[in-house]
């Protein structure tokens, strides 16, 4: 009886299997930044669905940044994921977090820009 094909095979043909507690923590992890996407696209369909008397301008370029954040927090959920899941297999250090510092600063971006719009 042959092995189940495991979806990435580029991660599952790596190394050994770790502790199943290792892998389903990397599995929360990922869910986590999956709803760190949504709550950013939340918050751009909100800047532009709800009536902030923002300037128009300001408001869309928040909205933009909270959009790009947001996929950029998914693309951070399949990449380190992966990365991690391979880490664990080959017994290997695990990576560092990779985009946890630009969400911070995409943020404080973002309520600056409505921040300057409210102001106006």
């Amino acid at each position: 009886m042959s092995a189940p094909r495991r979806f990435p095979a580029s991660v599952y043909r790596e190394g050994e299997e770790p502790d199943p507690r290792f892998s389903l923590a990397n599995e929360r992890t990922f869910l986590a930044w999956l709803r760190t996407a949504l709550a950013m696209y939340a918050g751009a369909f909100a800047l532009e669905a709800l009536p902030i008397s923002a300037e128009p301008g300001w408001r869309i370029a928040a909205a933009i940044v909270f959009m790009v954040l947001g996929t950029l927090a998914a693309v951070q959920a399949w990449l380190g994921w992966k990365a991690t899941e391979t880490s664990l297999r080959r017994g290997t250090p695990l990576p560092g977090l990779a985009v946890g510092g630009i969400l911070v600063v995409g943020v404080v971006l973002a309520a600056v820009l409505l921040g300057i719009g409210l102001y106006l």
